[in-house]
């Protein structure tokens, strides 16, 4: 082989190695790691405090033991609500998969400006709100007592239950991450959902 031949063909091996170098820098420019992710929520605990009897407190917990992956939050308690009482509900809402824990309320409540709450249930199960929830149209009446500043939250809302019981019937909790699209109409399919719980609701 020629000196001439030798130096043509490493200087084709080069110029490749430089082309796949500059390829490989510009699809990472192009592709930049995926903001906004979902939070990792591995447990949910739903408290109701009576309004009247701060001793009165009514919880209901969902778990998904393994983060992601195969298994969900699932369900592992009903909601038993006093007739004709007034609650706050609030939550705590973890990472534990992570030790110590991590407080994903705590974030929830820095970005609330991404997030809201959402919620349904059987008809008329509260004299307020009344109706069934906001999930299927966001204008339905909710009694939010936080906001981001100009949009509701819903990290605390207050219910009256109805005067009437119900066994059996159901409450669904769905906090959406909306990042760059929450506004004062944004609905329960706007961004994306970090988790949506159906409980079992009782009126006693």
């Amino acid at each position: 082989m020629s000196t001439i031949n030798y130096f043509k063909k490493y200087s084709v091996y080069a110029l490749l190695a430089v082309g796949i170098l500059f390829t490989g820098c510009k699809k990472d420019e192009d592709d930049p790691a995926p903001e906004n992710e979902l939070e990792v929520i591995t447990d949910v605990k739903l408290i109701f405090t009576n309004t009247s009897d701060a001793t009165d407190i009514v919880t209901a917990r969902a778990q998904d033991a393994d983060g992601p992956g195969v298994g969900e939050l699932a369900v592992l308690d009903p909601i038993t609500l006093g007739v004709g009482k007034t609650y706050t509900l609030t939550y705590e809402i973890f990472n534990n998969l992570e030790t110590p824990g991590e407080n994903i309320g705590d974030e929830i409540k820095e970005e609330d400006d991404e997030h809201q709450f959402f919620f349904s249930f059987s008809d008329n199960a509260f004299s307020n709100p009344m109706g069934n929830g906001n999930i299927d149209n966001a204008s339905d009446p909710i009694n939010y007592n936080d906001t981001d500043g100009t949009n509701p939250v819903g990290l605390m809302t207050t219910w009256t239950t109805s005067t009437t019981q119900l066994t059996g019937g159901t409450f669904t909790v769905r906090l959406q991450h909306q990042p760059g699209v929450k506004t004062a109409t944004s609905g329960a399919t706007d961004g994306d959902t970090d988790f949506n719980l159906q409980f079992v609701l009782n009126i006693q």
